[in-house]
């Protein structure tokens, strides 16, 4: 699903010239905060969130005295270094008679809010580590977390201290949000570079892409602020960039892989589609390529995605210790192959026409598993084929990799190459060169299916 286009050299997203905190003619609205000290009195919670460079304040004050319900209110005022010290010295002498005012927390983001039975919780970054930058922007993984409930602990009832509270609370702390999750203040690393040089226009973080793990989490923070500054967009997936020397040329390579919300589960438990063209395992790839020697924010730059996803039938596997390979099995049957159009026409919105599908799975089995598979699939395409124009016809590419692979001249590497060649070759890929390079936008996209996903 390599979608491209060729267009000038400067990367045109107005954060990528200048990043925010460094710019005095910036909204303070259109991107989030960075740094937080969390202070609690006994009726509130206050979050003081500042820029990168703590020159400029806002306040975000979080009702305590209700046992169930969510109050937070954000203070409009933008205040200075002096200001905000001032008004926390005010609220320390007017609670005196409460317990005064407490440092609870350094905070680097809001991951999310939630409830379970009675009280809300704040899902807090407390320790962050940068992993890469993209055109200036700082890219983060989360090294700590901590949850922390709302209500004080005074009106809070017995249902808080339940057994059923305390055992969501135990499955929410099983997701670790130290591992394979990414995000950034300033760059929507949830899009493609592409992407983000198309919506140039477009303020704060697009907490409805489909890759933005915590949409739902953060929903209840958003609305009420009616701003993406005070959360944080994690991207579940994976991140990696490093530096190339060819031929004495250094350049800077970051592969992020990002992995959809919808219809999310583990292996063998997620298997194909929903009934709303979602499939199982969707995973955007891209490849970013930067030219160094150019500089990090105007150099020469070149991105390239795919994608890849389970294949888009009504299909499942029923996980057991004494199969390490389960038997594949065909839940329904539709003669119309309704959800799987709803996927291509997904992906066409997201991606662009015309789609190339490369499917992976097995043409010979003992056994039929995954031939069962590739039939069905080869005959969804064809059906949908014939109501597509031609210019929009899915490309099927099949290659029966496990067979190839058994071979011993076979020369896998050298076969995916030529596939991903012709692909390209389609395709095309985006790139930001010199001024006056002629755009050429390809509207084209590689999508893989294997029996593993």
């Amino acid at each position: 699903m390599a979608k491209s286009e060729n267009s000038k050299s400067n990367f045109i997203h107005p954060s990528a010239k200048v990043h925010p905190s460094n710019d005095p003619d910036s909204d303070l609205n259109s991107y989030s905060l960075e740094k937080f000290r969390l202070y609690e009195t006994r009726a509130r919670f206050y979050l003081i969130g500042s820029d990168r460079n703590k020159r400029s304040f806002r306040v975000l004050k979080i009702d305590r005295s209700e046992p169930s319900d969510l109050n937070i209110s954000e203070d409009p005022v933008v205040y200075s270094p002096q200001e905000i010290k001032s008004l926390l010295q005010r609220i320390a002498e007017g609670n005196r008679a409460t317990g005064g005012l407490t440092f609870v927390a350094k905070v680097f983001g809001i991951a999310g809010c939630i409830k379970f039975l009675e009280s809300y919780y704040l899902i807090l970054v407390t320790k962050r580590r940068q992993i890469g930058c993209i055109c200036g922007h700082a890219i983060y993984s989360i090294d700590e977390s901590q949850l922390i409930t709302i209500p004080h602990v005074t009106i809070q009832s017995d249902v808080a201290h339940s057994k059923t509270e305390l055992r969501y609370k135990k499955l929410l702390s099983s997701v670790d949000l130290t591992k394979d999750f990414f995000y950034s203040y300033t760059y929507p690393i949830m899009q493609s570079l592409q992407k983000n040089v198309t919506s140039m226009s477009e303020e704060g973080m697009p907490y409805e892409n489909i890759f933005v793990w915590n949409a739902f989490l953060t929903q209840a923070i958003r609305s009420r602020c009616n701003n993406t500054i005070w959360t944080i967009a994690l991207v579940h997936g994976h991140f990696r960039q490093i530096r190339l020397s060819i031929f004495g040329r250094d350049f800077g390579v970051s592969l992020i892989s990002r992995r959809s919300r919808h219809f999310a589960g583990t292996r063998y438990l997620k298997r194909g589609v929903n009934d709303r063209g979602r499939v199982a395992n969707d995973v955007e790839t891209e490849q970013i390529v930067l030219d160094e020697e150019a500089g990090s924010c105007k150099g020469k730059m070149s991105s390239v995605v795919q994608m890849r996803g389970s294949i888009p039938l009504f299909w499942s596997q029923e996980a057991s210790r004494l199969s390490p390979k389960p038997d594949i099995i065909l839940q329904r049957y539709d003669p119309t192959y309704e959800a799987t159009r709803l996927h291509f026409e997904d992906l066409a919105k997201r991606y662009g026409n015309p789609i190339i599908v490369l499917n992976l799975i097995k043409t010979v089995e003992k056994r039929p598993r995954e031939m069962m598979l590739r039939r069905e699939f080869a005959n969804a395409v064809g059906y949908l084929n014939q109501i597509l124009s031609e210019e929009n016809h899915l490309k099927f590419i099949h290659w029966d990799f496990h067979k190839f692979a058994k071979s011993k001249s076979a020369n896998v590497l050298a076969v995916l190459g030529a596939v991903a060649s012709e692909a390209l070759d389609l395709t095309g890929f985006y790139y930001s060169g010199k001024p006056i390079t002629l755009k050429r936008r390809a509207t084209q996209l590689s999508r893989t299916s294997t029996g593993s996903c």
